[in-house]
């Protein structure tokens, strides 16, 4: 058994930690909002106050926020996890965030005497859930390996793919697949309904060729029904479209669809949409079609 801190309980903090907890390590919660830690010691982990509190005496630090800024408040202030942790501590970095500040969190652990791996997830709620997130890592190999066993527990897809920063950078890439792959199937489900065909049955065989995808797979039903309940919201993907550019435009690199993609996100969530799942990019396809009336 582990001691573990777990900072950030939302759609996809308060599965995981439930995981390690069902696996058998002591989980010490904080989340901003309380229910979140009181779901969780219902659940049988235990209750922190503040982030000192619940990284004092942990062996592992497991961050989950939204944001850069959020990363860096959280582990970098007088109160944080740095400051609060033992030496030796390994802190794996699960949230999304910009690859220059993990390298930045990275060197700031590293002269602290914290062992820090960068590992942001992929497969959304339902993949927190059912722990079978894709999990991509950046960091030292022997930090790597120190984190596999809890990441094996949240995850059935857990690489490393290089130094600090680097599982950000795969991340970012990740996020211009998948809401590429969002976009064309929200045009195709316009598209197919325009035409009056079938779509359930349309989509099944569409499932089973080429164009099959776990989008697909996970988002299109929801998408027929017009059912956006949030597993991973508009503002969070227009964030991470955001990193994505950002980097793109670092590196040189041309990324015409991810870019185009990224101002469709950015529409949305300024036509109120940011708390919608992402998918909701439906809507803005019927909109621009003529055919949300």
């Amino acid at each position: 058994m582990t001691t573990i801190a777990f900072i950030g309980l939302g759609i996809m903090g308060a599965p995981m930690a439930g995981h390690l907890i069902d696996a058998g390590h002591d989980v010490v919660g904080f989340n901003r909002s309380r229910p979140a830690v009181d779901a969780l010691v219902e659940r049988g982990g235990r209750a922190a106050s503040c982030v000192a509190d619940a990284v004092h005496e942990a062996e592992v630090v497991i961050t989950m926020v939204p944001d850069s800024p959020d990363v860096e408040e959280v582990v970098l202030s007088p109160e944080g996890v740095y400051a609060s942790a033992k030496p030796g501590a390994l802190h794996i970095d699960c949230s999304t965030i910009r690859p220059d500040v993990a390298r930045k969190v990275a060197a700031a652990g590293v002269k602290l005497g914290v062992r820090v791996v960068d590992a942001p997830v992929s497969g959304g709620e339902a993949g927190a859930k059912e722990a079978t997130l894709s999990i991509m890592v950046g960091g030292e190999a022997e930090d790597v390996e120190a984190a596999r066993p809890y990441l094996d527990v949240v995850g059935a897809t857990v690489v490393h793919v290089g130094p600090a920063g680097a599982g950000q950078t795969v991340k970012a890439a990740n996020q211009l697949v998948v809401a590429g792959n969002i976009q064309l199937l929200a045009e195709a489900l316009v598209f197919l309904e325009a035409h009056g065909v079938d779509t359930e049955a349309a989509l099944a065989v569409l499932g089973g060729g080429l164009a099959g995808s776990t989008v697909l797979n996970r988002k299109a039903a929801a998408m027929r029904a017009r059912e956006f309940t949030p597993g991973f919201r508009v503002d969070l993907h227009h964030k991470d479209l955001g990193i994505a550019t950002d980097a793109a435009r670092e590196a040189g690199v041309a990324i015409p669809i991810g870019a185009h993609v990224a101002q469709l996100m950015e529409a949305l969530r300024a036509t109120g949409h940011g708390e919608l799942d992402h998918s909701a990019l439906l809507l803005l396809v019927e909109q621009l079609s003529g055919r949300d009336l």
